[in-house]
């Protein structure tokens, strides 16, 4: 076990660095348009430019691999993601603001899919699970931190160039790594009727959650601003959310190996639904909000993994690639469309709506889950085992193929 962390270290360095990176521009871009006069409704659709890169990258960015390598596709798509980011910085053109946003969701996947293959193919078999769960930690570790640098003082230039230099400094561990690259493997082909055939719960909570978290990360700043948060705090409410998602993810994973994932997905969306509901009655953002909103991450960002291990538990091996491309897309294009109908909503009505619109959300997942526990029964097996995932490309179900 030792020896596999110790081999993926620079791929953990460059993912910790990256993902601080990637955690602190969510944020900053929201806060800051707000500042340049954009609208909520115009923030939400900022990021849902950037979910649709993410989903042109998934299929672009990999033809660029196998031309040229990892290492070279690393540092390309790099480079050209801190030059994107300070080319926003200087330029505050909401149109510009909207093509960068796409470029960054390209580069982005494109980084995700080195990091991830990288990760399985250095990892021990008999350890790839555990390797993977440390790398969902690092993840979402790093996210929680790079809200605190929105305490950093001066004009919104410097977080540009904050991201910047973190982007800068993730791409040095896999560029001076001695490690052989993976090898190349062909791209997966999309069956979205198939496998809702075989899990549709599965597809069905991959496609809300990314609504849900589509509109979490672009909007949830703006949401604290509107209740009265400054810098310091909105970044302290971010990341005790997703520290919820740190320290429940894996317990709640291993909860849903135990009974029937189905059962288990309504029971989490029905608590998540819940902490938004409860959320809607507090006056302020005190401390009860904060555990309110710690409970709702731990939630939310466990019910997609779920989904995904839903799925594995009714697929073949070798569809398992074919599948996990589909599901990330699925949960992709709700990615996409929730921060679109969840930034209209909260610019039309109030930003108090955007838990209501979690709390919908949450309430369909829990309500569909449960229908299809109720009619169509399943056995547990030992063989079903719960593995932490982050919602980035297909090629984060590769360690199952080989396992």
């Amino acid at each position: 076990m030792l020896t596999s962390i110790r081999s993926s270290m620079p791929l953990l360095l460059s993912t910790a660095f990256l993902l601080m990176g990637v955690g602190l521009l969510h944020t900053h871009i929201a806060l800051q348009g707000r500042g340049l006069g954009f609208s909520v409704a115009m923030i939400g659709v900022l990021t849902s430019a950037y979910y649709a890169g993410f989903l042109v990258g998934t299929y672009t960015i990999p033809q660029l691999t196998h031309r040229i390598g990892h290492i070279r596709t690393f540092a390309f798509c790099a480079a050209l993601l801190t030059l994107v980011v300070l080319i926003q910085a200087l330029d505050p053109a909401y149109g510009v603001w909207l093509v960068l946003r796409v470029l960054q969701g390209m580069m982005l996947v494109g980084l995700y899919a080195i990091i991830e293959s990288w990760l399985n193919a250095a990892s021990d078999p008999r350890h790839r699970s555990s390797v993977f769960a440390i790398y969902m930690m690092v993840n979402l570790g790093a996210s929680a931190t790079a809200q605190q640098f929105l305490r950093i003082r001066g004009e919104g230039f410097v977080l540009f160039c904050v991201v910047a230099i973190l982007f800068c400094i993730a791409s040095l561990p896999v560029v001076a790594s001695h490690q052989s690259q993976p090898q190349l493997r062909a791209m997966p082909k999309v069956q979205i009727r198939r496998l809702f055939r075989l899990a549709p719960t599965a597809l069905v909570s991959a496609l809300l959650s990314g609504l849900a978290l589509g509109a979490f990360w672009g909007l949830l700043p703006l949401y604290a601003v509107a209740r009265g948060l400054g810098v310091g705090g909105i970044g302290t409410y971010m990341s005790v959310a997703i520290a919820g998602g740190v320290v429940l993810q894996w317990p709640l994973g291993r909860f849903s190996d135990r009974i029937d994932r189905r059962l288990a997905l309504s029971l989490i969306s029905a608590t998540a639904a819940l902490a938004a509901l409860v959320n809607l009655l507090l006056p302020n953002i005190g401390a009860a909000a904060m555990v309110v909103i710690f409970v709702f991450g731990g939630m939310s960002f466990t019910l997609y993994p779920i989904a995904v291990a839903h799925l594995v538990d009714y697929v073949d091996r070798d569809e398992l690639l074919a599948a996990s491309s589909t599901v990330l897309l699925v949960n992709g294009v709700g990615s996409a469309v929730g921060p679109l109908v969840a930034g209209a909503l909260m610019n039309l009505l109030q930003p108090q709506l955007l838990f209501v619109w979690f709390a919908v959300l949450d309430l369909m997942i829990a309500s569909y889950a449960f229908y299809r526990f109720i009619h169509r029964k399943r056995e547990v097996t030992s063989d079903d085992n719960f593995v932490p995932l982050v919602n980035t490309t297909p090629s984060s179900l590769d360690l199952h193929s080989s396992e």
